[in-house]
């Protein structure tokens, strides 16, 4: 029973991570004069690089598979062929062709082209990435983390004690100073009204649409597929027929707008336009990807739903894709509830990290097999096998903890069989955009992936410049690879984002070409020189 007890709170404690802070001498009392300090405890993603499920490797190669089987019936075609004409002499071959009548000859070459053609038509067409824009507020509404504390403070909405809470939230955040929140929150009123909702996505998405058009050069209505997710805000009329009529684009566009799917779902609403653009060829789609951060401003007391006060920010995307062969040369490649006063607001779960990492895990798990050289998926599989039949590394892996404490010279070498190979993705990627959900997950993926300082840089100094902006942050963190010029041809960037269900999903783009300079409307342009600085 005791060892039970004991495995089971080794198990908890392997998530949560200690911190010495707030060093100082005791002022008063009958401890003055005596050093103090305290302890901050916080919970840490589980290592889900060391629990793999087998299932999910499976369905990695299943889609591998289906892709590749086209491909590999024409080597073994090939190889017949050879190994039947490979013989014989250029009239030996002419003398058996004559052997045979015409309609064979006929009938082989059609079903030849058939199965070509066959192959060609089936397989999905290229999806490119034209361009894309990032909205970038006006000075007015930029904040520091002082004027935020103060702009609560003014509401007079919060006591000095959910103000202190959010005060050292924010210091321990990675935010900066240059973020930029509407100035409705500082409002005594109630700003959780459609009205608010609707004038801050009126700004944000046609202020990044406005830019997307003149970047592009292409007209609203020459696109036809629109798609906008915004997890919180759904008005009705919804925010895709507020663009439709705003641009005055076409009355047949294939609109759809996503709600209440978190912040991955920016990969999500590309998937969606990709698969319609699979069913209409020669077209535009348009990916728009929001948050409103007026309209979810919390004001109750429960310290769980203040937190996202403190993370999300303004931010909204604007992608523009196209299947279209001719454009090959342009293209560069958690849940809602009310508190018990009544208050609306976005409440973060205690398992928020550890749902979440099993829902990361599951993605790169699956993302393994599609994107890994073959040499790493080698050694992957061989430490998988290991620690699958081996007995002794299940041995190990049911009593790693209790043996650690009793014996820990021993019990390193037994877990090294338990401890499984953690590919490099740095081999599959040049370019990690990882949703800056925070300092802590940001630090917890790159020591579970093993990324350099460098590969979680743009991630890192987007969460600093612009905070939380929800679905949109990944294309905030490609802009900031733009600015730095560091997007070459044939390079491939990872973009993961996470949200609500928990979900998490992924999407993959290969560099057509060199971004050699910047647009000018680069939310970056102004401050590129002043980063990477140090969160």
């Amino acid at each position: 029973m005791t060892s039970q007890l004991f495995l089971r709170g080794s198990s908890e404690q392997d998530l949560l991570s200690t911190e010495i802070v707030n060093r100082g001498i005791e002022p008063s009392g009958p401890n003055a004069g005596s050093p103090t300090f305290s302890v901050r405890v916080r919970r840490r993603l589980p290592d889900f690089l060391q629990s793999v499920n087998l299932k999910y490797v499976k369905l990695g190669y299943h889609y591998l598979i289906n892709h590749a089987v086209y491909l590999a019936t024409i080597p073994v075609l090939v190889l017949v062929f050879s190994a039947e004409v490979g013989s014989l002499s250029g009239e030996e071959i002419w003398k058996k062709l004559w052997d045979y009548d015409i309609a064979t000859v006929i009938g082989f070459f059609g079903v030849f082209v058939l199965t070509v053609c066959v192959y060609f038509m089936s397989r999905p067409r290229s999806v490119y990435l034209i361009d894309f824009a990032c909205f970038k507020p006006s000075d007015e509404l930029k904040v520091t983390r002082e004027e935020f504390i103060d702009l609560a403070r003014k509401s007079g909405k919060f006591d000095e004690e959910i103000l202190g809470f959010k005060k050292r939230i924010l210091q321990a955040s990675g935010i900066g100073d240059e973020t930029y929140v509407p100035r409705s929150i500082s409002s005594s009123e109630n700003t959780t009204t459609m009205k608010e909702g609707r004038e801050e996505a009126s700004m944000m998405i046609f202020g990044a649409l406005d830019e997307l058009f003149e970047k592009t050069r292409v007209k609203p209505k020459d696109v036809g597929v629109l798609v906008v997710n915004c997890s919180i805000f759904n008005p009705t009329p919804s925010l895709s027929a507020m663009v439709i009529n705003h641009y005055k684009m076409r009355g047949n566009i294939l609109s759809y707008n996503l709600g209440g799917m978190g912040c991955s779902a920016g990969i999500i609403a590309v998937d969606l336009a990709r698969d319609m653009l699979q069913s209409n060829p020669n077209s535009y789609a348009v990916v728009v990807s929001t948050e409103m951060v007026g309209y979810n401003w919390y004001v109750g007391r429960d310290k769980s739903m203040v937190i996202p006060n403190c993370f999300f920010r303004m931010g909204c995307s604007a992608v523009m894709l196209s299947n279209r062969r001719r454009d090959f040369r342009h293209a560069k490649s958690v849940y809602q509830e009310e508190d018990e006063q009544g208050f609306k607001g976005l409440k973060i779960s205690r398992d928020l990290m550890e749902v979440g990492g099993e829902a990361l895990k599951t993605n790169i798990t699956t993302l393994g097999p599609l994107v890994l050289p073959f040499s790493e998926q080698l050694l992957f599989f061989a430490a998988l096998i290991r620690r699958t039949f081996s007995p002794a590394a299940k041995t190990t892996t049911t009593s790693s903890s209790a043996t650690a404490k009793i014996n820990g010279a021993k019990s390193s070498s037994s877990s090294d069989l338990s401890k499984p190979y953690i590919p490099d993705y740095k081999l599959a990627f040049e370019h990690f955009c990882f949703h800056a959900a925070s300092k802590a997950v940001l630090e917890e993926l790159q020591k579970n992936l093993g990324l350099s300082d460098e590969n979680m840089e743009a991630s890192k100094m987007t969460l600093h410049r612009f905070g939380n902006t929800s679905s949109s942050g990944i294309w905030y963190e490609l802009a900031y690879m733009e600015a730095k010029e560091s997007v070459r041809r044939g390079d491939r960037v990872w973009q993961i984002a996470f949200g609500s269900g928990f979900k998490c999903n992924s999407v993959v783009w290969k560099a057509m070409r060199k971004v050699k300079k910047p647009a000018r409307n680069n939310p970056w342009v102004d401050c590129i020189n002043r980063y990477p600085v140090a969160l």
